[in-house]
C-alpha cells in the first residue's frame, strides 16, 4: 500500500511539473502599433522583417487613420495631461499600422525590442535590444532594394533597438507595445473588435 501511495505521489509530481512546462510554452499576444512616424519614414517593412525574424508570428495586421476620437479613447488616460493635444496631433498625423503578433512571451519579449518609451534614452540605454531578443545578422538579409525603400537606412542600423532606430523623444517614438496581458487584451480588442468594459489603461505611449 505504501509502495502504491509513493508511486501516486511521484506520478503527481510530474504531472504538475508538466503542466507548467505546458503553460511555460503557452503563446501569448500582443498588439504592436508603428506608428505615423515610422510608417512616413519607411520603416515598416524593416519593422515587419525585425519582428518575424524574433520569433513572432503576425497573426492579424491592419492600416487605420486615426481620428481625434480614437486617439482619445485609446489614450483616455492621458487626456488630461499637458502633453495630450500634441499627442492628438502626432497620432491622427498619418495611418498606423497595428498588428497582433504572437510568440511565448510575446508581450515582454517586443518591448525588449523596442526599448524604452523615450526613444532619446533608447539610443542611449538600449541601443542593441535587438540583439538581445533575436541575435540575427541583420547585415546578411538586406539587399539593395530594401536599401533604396527605406530612403538610406541601412540594415546594419537595426541593430539598434526599434525606437533607438526610428524614434524621436517619448511622445514621437515610432512604435507601442502592450505593457501588460490586461493592455494586450483590450488593446487588441479595440482594433479588432468589440472594446471590452472599463478604461485601456497603459503606462505606454
Amino acid at each position: 500500500m505504501r509502495q502504491i501511495s509513493v508511486f501516486l505521489l511521484h506520478l503527481l509530481v510530474i504531472l504538475f511539473l508538466q503542466s507548467l512546462s505546458y503553460a511555460a510554452l503557452e503563446k501569448e499576444r500582443t498588439l504592436a502599433m508603428i506608428k505615423p512616424d515610422g510608417i512616413r519614414g519607411n520603416f515598416t517593412n524593416q519593422i515587419k522583417r525585425v519582428i518575424l525574424q524574433s520569433g513572432f508570428v503576425i497573426v492579424h495586421e491592419m492600416m487605420f487613420q486615426l481620428d481625434v476620437r480614437n486617439v482619445t479613447l485609446f489614450y483616455s488616460e492621458h487626456s488630461e495631461k499637458s502633453f495630450f493635444p500634441n499627442l492628438v496631433e502626432y497620432m491622427t498625423s498619418g495611418p498606423v499600422l497595428v498588428m497582433v503578433i504572437e510568440k511565448t512571451n510575446a508581450i515582454a519579449d517586443w518591448r525588449a525590442l523596442i526599448g524604452p518609451t523615450d526613444a532619446g534614452k533608447a539610443k542611449v540605454s538600449h541601443p542593441n535590444s535587438n540583439k538581445e531578443v533575436a541575435p540575427i545578422n541583420f547585415i546578411s538579409e538586406c539587399n539593395e532594394a530594401e536599401n533604396r525603400e527605406t530612403s538610406g537606412n541601412s540594415c546594419v542600423e537595426w541593430s539598434k533597438s526599434i525606437r533607438a532606430m526610428c524614434g524621436s523623444n517619448s511622445e514621437r517614438n515610432c512604435v507601442h507595445g502592450s505593457d501588460s496581458p490586461q493592455s494586450a487584451a483590450r488593446e487588441i480588442s479595440f482594433f479588432f473588435g468589440e472594446i471590452s468594459p472599463g478604461i485601456i489603461k497603459h503606462d505606454e505611449l
